[in-house]
């Protein structure tokens, strides 16, 4: 059983599980009813994204110095209680069955996903 980290509207891999959206908004043009379908996600948990002013600073980062201000903010709202339940609860039940959180960035490296696979590595989630 495990974690695994993709790119929303990708195609699923075998035993993926329950896909979670970790995005603010949801895919743009694509009926509710066909989220699942299209490969973005099952459930969405808009919580675990980061926040608006966060987003445009993520996609403002031209440089490794900007990018690192971004993680660490990421980090901090992270921290709050709800977001900390959350991510133990992701943890726990990678223990017990397969699922996936992504985002729709190309780049892992470069998206709020990376901090989020940490985040979980370092709660213990097992991590495909």
């Amino acid at each position: 059983m495990a974690i695994t980290v993709v790119r929303l509207g990708s195609p699923r891999g075998a035993g993926e599980g329950v896909r979670v959206g970790t995005v603010r908004r949801p895919p743009r043009g694509v009926p509710k009813s066909e989220f699942a379908a299209r490969d973005f996600y099952d459930v969405w948990l808009p919580e675990l994204a980061p926040s608006a002013s966060l987003v445009a600073l993520a996609q403002a980062a031209a440089d490794e110095r900007g990018w690192r201000a971004f993680a660490r903010r990421y980090r901090a709202e992270m921290r709050r209680p709800q977001a900390v339940h959350l991510l133990d609860l992701l943890a726990a039940l990678s223990k017990q069955t397969d699922l996936a959180v992504g985002c729709y960035c190309a780049d892992e490296a470069r998206c709020h996903r990376s901090v989020l696979r940490e985040l979980l590595a370092e709660r213990g989630a097992d991590l495909g």
